[in-house]
């Protein structure tokens, strides 16, 4: 009788020092950040600190477009999360393995989806890429017709021209906005 009081005396000790552990690596790891929409969630990763540097001068980040409504789909909470998960799984097993590029580069999902995101947000008011259908700019398919995607001529929106991660122009570091 007193051998099962001390075995489960220990488990239940075991339980709460794992839930302290969780509880710390929740906290140090700003995990609850993730699922808010801030861009600064993106640079918890000190690996992100090229790409929001760069997003953070340009005309995205001026006008307050985050990093969410750009890479995550925005037609439901369930596709969103979905994804976030998924990209949140393989970013956090890239980083903690060190198996990430120097220059880090989208996966065929994320570029489907920022490609659907840039003609749901630009083809509405942009009445030349209309008219300039038949160039190019067809939005009838997810992907242009002749399989480009916007920032194969918009090379530089919204993160510049540069995508390696030691290297980045106009960096004057995180502004805080008050």
């Amino acid at each position: 009788m007193r051998e099962k009081s001390t075995v489960k005396i220990i488990a239940i000790v075991a339980f709460i020092i794992a839930l302290i552990f969780f509880a710390y690596l929740a906290y140090i790891s700003k995990a609850w950040s993730y699922l808010s929409k801030d861009p600064k969630a993106c640079i918890n990763c000190h690996v992100m600190n090229t790409q929001y540097a760069t997003w953070q001068h340009s005309a995205h980040g001026n006008a307050g477009i985050t990093c969410v409504e750009c890479h995550l789909p925005t037609d439901g909470f369930v596709k969103k999360y979905t994804a976030k998960a998924i990209d949140g799984w393989n970013h956090t097993v890239a980083f903690t393995m060190n198996t990430y590029k120097h220059a880090i580069e989208m996966s065929d999902d994320g570029a489907r989806r920022v490609q659907e995101n840039c003609i749901s947000c630009h083809a509405s008011i942009t009445s030349t890429l209309v008219n300039n259908a038949d160039n190019y700019h067809n939005f009838d398919q997810p992907y242009v017709e002749n399989g480009r995607k916007c920032w194969d001529c918009h090379k530089g929106t919204p993160h510049g021209k540069v995508r390696g991660i030691t290297t980045t122009p106009h960096n004057l570091g995180v502004k805080e906005v008050k």
